[in-house]
C-alpha cells in the first residue's frame, strides 16, 4: 500500500523514517538482508521530513521527496529499480534515469514500477511478462524506465496490482494494461468474452465508467477500483475475499459500491491493500 501524508500531516521537526519485516532482498533500505521483528530507522539517504509518499511491491520499495527524487531498494532481477543493471539493492539508492522530471508518484507492483512525474508523463520498468509495463512491442524485461504512451492525456494518478497497473487522466478517463487479471477473470468466468482492457499489453480506456470523472485509481493484486469526483467508488475485477463488496466471484465491467454500503456519505479516500480496500468519509470503513 502507498501512504502519502495530509496537509494537516506536516511532519514534526524529530520526524525519521522506519522500516520492519520481511528483508530478503533488502527492501527495508538498511544495508543488509535480515529480516527485522522490530521498527528500525533508516539513516542517511535524505532527510526524513522530506519524505511524500512511501510505497513498495513484491520485494522492492520506493520513496518519492518533496522535490520530486526518487529512491528505491531491494529486489531487482528484473529491473524493477529501474537503475540500469538486475543487482539487489539493500539500500535506498536515487534513481536518476528519469528524463530530468521530478517525481510526483510512483506505484510499486509485484516485480515491476510505474512512475508519474510532475508534467504527468507515466515511465515503466521490470518485467513485462505480463504486459504490465504498457509497452506492447518491448523486452521481457526493462532495467531503464520508460515512457507510455496513453493518448497525449496528462496523468494525474496510478495504481499497480500483482501484473496490471491503472492511470486516472486530468479528464477523469481510466486506463489499464497488463494481463494479470486476465487469467482469473476466464476461470471466474467461463465463455464469457472479457472487456479489452483486461487483455491489452498497451493502455486501453476502462469501459463502464463513461458517465463518471476519476480522480484517483487504485490496484489490489487482483483487482482494481477508481473513485469519482461525486465521491463513488467503482470496483473490478477479482471478489475472491470480498473486497468487491458484491456476491458475483468477478466483475468483468466496472460496478459501482451502492452509497447505503457507506451510509449514504459521499466518500472522500479510498486506498487499497493485496486483497482489501479501505475508504473514507466522516466515517471510517474497511471492506475485507
Amino acid at each position: 500500500m502507498e501512504r502519502e501524508p495530509s496537509a494537516s500531516e506536516a511532519a514534526p521537526a524529530a520526524a525519521v523514517l522506519f522500516a520492519w519485516g520481511a528483508n530478503s532482498y533488502g527492501q527495508l533500505g538498511l544495508g543488509h538482508k535480515e529480516d527485522v521483528l522490530l521498527p528500525q530507522q533508516l539513516k542517511d539517504f535524505c532527510k526524513p521530513r522530506s519524505v511524500r509518499r512511501i510505497t513498495g511491491g513484491g520485494g522492492h520499495s520506493a520513496v518519492v521527496t518533496d522535490v520530486g527524487d526518487l529512491f528505491v531498494c531491494g529486489l531487482n532481477k528484473d529491473g524493477q529499480l529501474g537503475l540500469g543493471h538486475t543487482e539487489d539493492i539493500p539500500y535506498f539508492t536515487p534513481c536518476k534515469s528519469l528524463f530530468g522530471c521530478p517525481i510526483q508518484q510512483v506505484a510499486c507492483g509485484w516485480d515491476f514500477t510505474i512512475i508519474l512525474t510532475e508534467n504527468g508523463q507515466v515511465l515503466s520498468c521490470g518485467s513485462n511478462s505480463f504486459g504490465q509495463l504498457g509497452v506492447p512491442h518491448g523486452p521481457r524485461r526493462c532495467v531503464v524506465p520508460q515512457a507510455i504512451e496513453l493518448h497525449k492525456e496528462k496523468v494525474v494518478c496510478i495504481a499497480a496490482g500483482l501484473r496490471h497497473a491503472l492511470a486516472a487522466t486530468a479528464s477523469g478517463i481510466v486506463f489499464q494494461w497488463g494481463t494479470g487479471l486476465a487469467s482469473c477473470g476466464r476461470r471466474l468466468c467461463p465463455g464469457q468474452t472479457l472487456p479489452l482492457f483486461f487483455t491489452a499489453k498497451e493502455p486501453s480506456r476502462v469501459t463502464g465508467l463513461e458517465n463518471s470523472k476519476a480522480m484517483c485509481v487504485l490496484a489490489g493484486s487482483d483487482h482494481s477500483a477508481s473513485l469519482t469526483d461525486a465521491g463513488e467508488v467503482y470496483v473490478w475485477g477479482s471478489n475472491k475475499h470480498g473486497q468487491l463488496a458484491t456476491e458475483a466471484a468477478f466483475l468483468p465491467v466496472p460496478q459501482k459500491i451502492e452509497a447505503h454500503c457507506f451510509q449514504n456519505e459521499k466518500v472522500t479516500a479510498v486506498w487499497s491493500g493485496w486483497t482489501h480496500l479501505v475508504a473514507q468519509t466522516g466515517l471510517l470503513w474497511l471492506r475485507a
